[in-house]
């Protein structure tokens, strides 16, 4: 069984930067598209950046876009989600999540919560306006 741990959220005023990390556990990341979501309070939980397994392909929601990037290093097992530009609205509990079912192609990234399998406690991000 996969453990997924993020880290590095917290208090940024807005304008700032923070980098998530996502460590995971239990089985190697290598070979499995994850994607990083986040949950304000009292919306549903909503894609922020979605990664293949090998890292060359990448999707952002519209509203990080030009200011998020996620990454991956597969030797590591750990998933990052620099995020620059902090705004406001950008506060939430940021989630990573890892797909183990099997997918069509390898350059396949997935953006809906149904979609993954495993995922970690999250971590709180507070942007301060």
């Amino acid at each position: 069984q996969v453990q997924l741990v993020e880290s590095g959220g917290g208090l940024v005023q807005a304008g700032g930067s923070l980098r998530l990390s996502c460590a995971a556990s239990g089985r190697t990341i290598s070979g499995y598209p994850m994607g990083w979501f986040r949950q304000a309070p009292g919306k549903e939980r909503d894609i922020v950046a979605a990664i293949n397994w090998s890292g060359d392909n990448t999707y952002y929601a519209d509203s990080v876009k030009g200011r998020f990037a996620i990454s991956r290093d597969n030797a590591k097992n750990t998933v990052y989600l620099q995020m620059n530009s902090l705004k406001h609205e950008d506060t939430a509990v940021y989630y990573c999540a890892l797909r183990r079912r099997t997918y069509s192609s390898t350059l396949n990234y997935y953006i809906r919560p149904d979609e993954y399998d495993h995922w970690g406690q999250g971590t709180q991000v507070t942007v301060s306006s």
